[in-house]
């Protein structure tokens, strides 16, 4: 797994119930958007996220694009924690909190 996908993983599991545009994904992760819409586009593919189409209506009235959606999925959620887990440990650096905090408190189980 590529340092950039853990960084999309870690910016999408910090509040898992949240659902994220691709340009605040790019903020929170600190990547360019070429960099961002491939690794979420592998991660819809292999069930990591899900995304969705902005109401037309919303973005008409704001007078910007139409913004697509993006949320981690429970599976994915949990797949992903563990994946950075590991990546963590082979670094041996500690793991941050979101690693240890439940569903119903905006983490991961």
């Amino acid at each position: 797994m590529t340092l950039q996908t853990q960084l999309v993983l870690r910016a999408l599991l910090e509040n898992p119930a949240k659902q994220h545009y691709g340009l605040e994904l790019c903020e929170l992760a600190g990547l360019p958007s070429g960099t961002i819409y491939p690794i979420l586009a592998r991660l819809e593919q292999v069930g990591w996220v899900d995304s969705t189409w902005e109401d037309p209506a919303v973005h008409e009235q704001a007078g910007r694009p139409r913004r697509r959606f993006y949320q981690i999925t429970e599976d994915g959620a949990e797949r992903a924690r563990d994946a950075l887990a590991r990546a963590y440990r082979a670094r041996k650096q500690p793991l941050p909190a979101w690693a240890a905090r439940p569903i119903a408190d905006g983490g991961v189980s």
